[in-house]
């Protein structure tokens, strides 16, 4: 039988409360520490968000050491110690608060802001769905195992890369200094998510590797309940928006089916985008020629989409333009 920590692998109480409770051991180098790496981190994901640099993105996931104090909440809960909980919480606000600031001036030190808005690092974090949460989930496991065993703790820097918390951040920053609110509110979600599934994951597997027996001597009871009932309140605050993103995912790419059903005998046609809304459907399509009648394709969208929004389509001729010569 698999076993969850091997009990010659597994790290005691004291380890787990040394590296992640920044108010034990050398605090003030753990503090300098983590504001240092937090502020650069937060600067290179800004960075890689305005440049639309993967790589530079994923470097700032690496160094980003916010999922410290994320899990210090976890191991908080799980032992009962209020002031774990608390001094994480409040590192966690302050970071948030950090990044998105830093996003939101370097936002204004651009000379277009909104030219940001439609590269790959935003728009692939400002519509999160059900799928980027149970990635989450499952890196959250991955990651609170990995603190909890001496012998894997090599696999963090992937955990880092796969939970995603600056990025986000600074995607919310960058959105607010651009004046798209909407898109920031995504990101926040995003993150929120990844926030709650760390914490989530945590306190099972250390409620499972039997950390709450260590803290015996700890009165958590009544504090348990109230931590596990905020962690749901917050996954249903966030599950909401991405059920709704999911659906739209969903409905987006099943009108785009219709649309080319719709344009099969329309020659050079093709649906180039497809964005539901709440007030209409919009279909971007390029083709040389005239489209087939609206009516038709309205029908289709109305038997897909609940609430029968109405469909407008964004018809790009293509021209092609050359210069001469002579």
């Amino acid at each position: 039988m698999i076993t969850l920590i091997p009990q010659s692998e597994r790290r005691t109480l004291g380890e787990m409360s040394e590296r992640l409770d920044l108010a034990s051991g050398n605090v003030s180098a753990k503090r300098s520490a983590f504001w240092v790496m937090l502020a650069l981190s937060g600067v290179i994901a800004v960075s890689g968000v305005i440049a639309d640099s993967t790589a530079t993105v994923i470097g700032a996931m690496i160094i980003a050491p916010l999922s410290t104090p994320i899990l210090g909440i976890g191991l908080g809960i799980v032992a009962g110690r209020g002031g774990i909980i608390g001094r994480s919480l409040l590192y966690v606000v302050l970071s948030v608060g950090i990044v998105v600031a830093l996003g939101v001036i370097i936002a204004q030190l651009l000379p277009n802001p909104t030219n940001v808005l439609s590269n790959s690092q935003v728009t692939g974090r400002t519509s999160p769905t059900l799928v980027d949460l149970m990635a989450a989930l499952a890196t959250g496991f991955a990651g609170a195992i990995a603190m909890t065993r001496r012998d894997v703790g090599d696999v963090l820097p992937g955990v880092a890369i796969a939970i995603s918390l600056v990025p986000p951040l600074g995607v919310v920053g960058v959105c607010l200094g651009s004046g798209a609110e909407w898109l920031a509110f995504g990101a926040l979600v995003l993150f929120l998510s990844n926030v709650l599934a760390l914490v989530f994951a945590c306190t099972v597997v250390l409620m499972l590797s039997g950390y709450a027996r260590d803290a015996i001597d700890t009165p958590r009871s009544a504090r348990r309940g109230r931590a596990y009932i905020s962690i749901a309140v917050g996954f249903v605050v966030v599950i909401i928006p991405m059920v709704l993103n999911s659906l739209s995912s969903l409905w987006a790419g099943q009108v785009q089916n219709a649309a080319e059903q719709w344009l099969s005998n329309t020659d050079s046609a093709q649906v180039q985008k497809v964005t539901v809304r709440s007030e209409a459907v919009v279909v971007d399509i390029l083709s040389p020629g005239d489209l087939p009648n609206l009516g038709d394709l309205q029908r289709d969208v109305d038997e897909i989409v609940p609430w029968s929004p109405d469909v407008v389509v964004q018809h790009n001729v293509g021209q092609r333009l050359e210069g001469s010569t002579n």
